[in-house]
């Protein structure tokens, strides 16, 4: 193994957001795939046992598990509608918990670390397909900008710490991610893991669907276990501190209704499908470009978008009364 990653001997890997979407399907790949390594311990975070948002919290939990290697996903997030109202305490609220991640892992000479940005972050004014040199390069949606700027600023601040202490810390930039242990939420969630819970409901109450927006915007999906899988690659593999897009490619972009269908046709709904167009679309498309992952892994196979809905979906209707909603 080269580079930074195979410098140390035994792998201390702190998660932070360990019980969330992506913090569990990293868990599953490490346990169920066994995708650890010898040698390596991993320790999953949640909120319960530490509030990241207190620096003194933040240091306690580095100073207990004194990791080697951190994957940082824990965040304040939510979707279209509660980032709107809340942009103050999206802002806030992420600056503290990375700022806090990243300074403990600096003062605890943590070797590496990876944390999970969002295309969301990416210019509202832009040319497409975008990619890592453009994060920077134009404000943010209005609709996010809070939650925005502060992923942004995770990028800055690892610039900034290789820069002033040579530390080798990057940051992935998933496109929509989606699977079990999701935020089926309807009024806070992403539009995936909504429609997932309407389309359920719907069929349940014997009701029409009724999908927000057009259904017309397009966007890029990445299965969270496609994504895990990627992430320990970049944890052990990739040495620059420059971000890396994980996405399926271009030509995978998919419309709002092509993703209802394939909920619709996963779940064996049989109503009718209302597109309800006073709703926000948001973004007409973010199109990120995954040309950078495939020089370094040009083999890598993404699970086919309806196998992975109708995993999701499985995994909803099985584990309906634990899933967070």
């Amino acid at each position: 193994m080269n580079g930074s990653a195979g410098s140390v001997g035994p792998m201390r890997v702190l998660v932070t957001g360990g019980s969330g979407l992506v913090g569990r399907a990293i868990e599953h790949v490490i346990k169920e795939e066994s995708g650890a390594r010898e040698e390596e311990t991993w320790i999953f975070l949640s909120s319960k046992d530490a509030n990241l948002m207190s620096a003194e919290e933040t240091r306690a939990v580095f100073q207990k598990h004194r990791p080697t290697h951190v994957i940082h996903l824990a965040a304040m997030v939510g979707g279209l509608f509660r980032n709107m109202r809340q942009n103050l305490d999206f802002w806030r609220n992420n600056v503290f918990i990375n700022d806090n991640v990243l300074q403990a892992a600096h003062e605890f000479d943590v070797v590496k670390v990876v944390s999970c940005l969002s295309t969301c972050i990416f210019p509202d004014k832009t040319t497409y397909p975008i990619d890592e040199t453009m994060i920077h390069s134009g404000p943010p949606h209005e609709t996010n900008f809070g939650y925005a700027y502060a992923k942004r600023m995770i990028d800055v601040q690892n610039r900034a710490l290789f820069q002033q202490y040579g530390r080798r810390y990057t940051a992935v930039i998933p496109t929509n991610v989606f699977g079990p242990h999701d935020n089926f939420n309807i009024e806070n969630g992403h539009v995936l893991p909504g429609l997932i819970h309407k389309t359920y409901l719907a069929k349940k109450e014997g009701k029409p669907l009724q999908v927000w927006g057009s259904g017309r915007a397009l966007r890029q999906f990445i299965y969270s276990l496609d994504l895990a899988r990627l992430f320990l690659w970049v944890l052990r593999e990739y040495d620059e501190v420059e971000p890396i897009i994980l996405s399926v490619g271009e030509e995978d972009e998919v419309s709002i209704k092509f993703a209802a269908d394939a909920v619709v046709e996963a779940l064996g709904f049989e109503g009718d499908v209302i597109f309800d167009t006073s709703k926000a679309d948001g973004q007409f498309k973010k199109t990120a470009s995954n040309a950078k992952l495939r020089k370094y892994l040009p083999d890598f196979e993404f699970t086919p978008f309806r196998a992975a809905i109708k995993e999701t979906c499985d995994w909803f209707v099985a584990n309906y009364d634990s899933a967070r909603k």
